[in-house]
């Protein structure tokens, strides 16, 4: 069973949260699409929260498998953003490159093989070393992650229709985010199904409007991506978002990420909330997590949703 995380002082949280050697997982004990809206609406200055990029690219765990996804909230509480791609049987399958050379030990397009010729592949891991996981189904992701984590599902090859209906299928609301560019696939998800709950690119105040003009409800819209640096022109954009309600998240993965030291790392990354981005998407959510420690707040809201419990 779960049991609700001990909330109490800075040092206390860090001690329980980011121990390094931990039997159970951290999970986001999210019940309901009301609990998920809750967790990510906005309202002032608050727990900055973990987005695993593709779950994390640590030595031994492949990036876009369930062994990652489990080895990062063995660390920390984390949401985690992956991929989906067609199959040549038509299935959908977790992978972020269009080929299969870079992940696994296979070789060609991903579209060329089938869910089952997909699965028998053992994957790579950040280091080119070959480690006895296969990439694993959509279907089984989102399975695993219901009562565990969030996921914010990617574009790629995966026509809107598809990520929609394998939403569905799961029942899984509360669990996906589903990720959008522009109005119009934000219009195409809330008119298709008004559960939906988006992950919006806005990069800037021009682009929020088209939004509210197309209909989609803020309610809807639990993240807004507006980059991957923080800057001091985007802060009119950070307030306007707040003032919807709506979390802003700062993809540091092609910047800050490749810094040459841990010590500039954690800077920018503490820079980055500081400047008030409330989401860190990274492919380095642990050195990432332990970076923010100073800036978790003794108490939030949103500790009730923080919780451990079995991988």
């Amino acid at each position: 069973m779960l049991t609700l995380m001990k909330v109490g002082l800075a040092a206390a949280i860090a001690s329980t949260l980011f121990a390094t050697q931990v039997k159970e997982i951290h999970v986001l004990k999210i019940r309901n699409q009301a609990d998920t809206q809750a967790f990510f609406h906005y309202a002032g200055k608050n727990l900055p929260i973990i987005s695993a990029h593709r779950g994390g690219s640590e030595p031994g765990y492949p990036e876009n498998t369930i062994l990652a996804f489990q080895h990062t909230l063995e660390n920390t509480p984390a949401m985690f953003e992956l991929d989906p791609r067609l199959t040549s049987d038509n299935k959908l399958v977790v992978m972020h490159d269009a080929t299969l050379d870079r992940t696994t030990m296979g070789h060609g397009p991903v579209s060329a093989m089938t869910l089952s010729q997909l699965q028998s592949l053992t994957m790579k891991d950040v280091n080119d070393k070959e480690v006895g996981t296969h990439p694993p189904s959509l279907d089984e992701m989102i399975e695993w992650a219901k009562g565990r984590t969030i996921l914010n599902l990617d574009i790629k090859d995966a026509p809107a229709e598809r990520r929609l209906a394998i939403v569905r299928k799961h029942d899984a609301f509360a669990t996906v985010l589903l990720t959008v560019h522009d109005a119009d696939q934000a219009k195409f998800f809330y008119e298709s199904d008004h559960r939906s709950l988006l992950a919006c690119v806005v990069f800037t105040l021009e682009q929020m409007k088209t939004y509210e003009d197309a209909g989609i409800p803020w309610a809807n819209i639990a993240i807004a991506y507006v980059g991957s640096k923080s800057l001091a022109e985007s802060q009119p954009l950070y307030n306007a978002l707040h003032r919807k309600g709506v979390m802003v998240m700062v993809a540091t993965a092609p910047s800050y990420d490749k810094l040459p030291t841990p010590s500039e790392r954690a800077a920018a990354y503490r820079k980055v909330i500081e400047d008030g981005a409330d989401i860190l998407e990274t492919d380095r959510p642990i050195e990432a997590a332990q970076a923010l420690q100073p800036l978790y707040p003794q108490r939030s809201d949103r500790y009730r949703f923080w919780a451990t419990g079995s991988r």
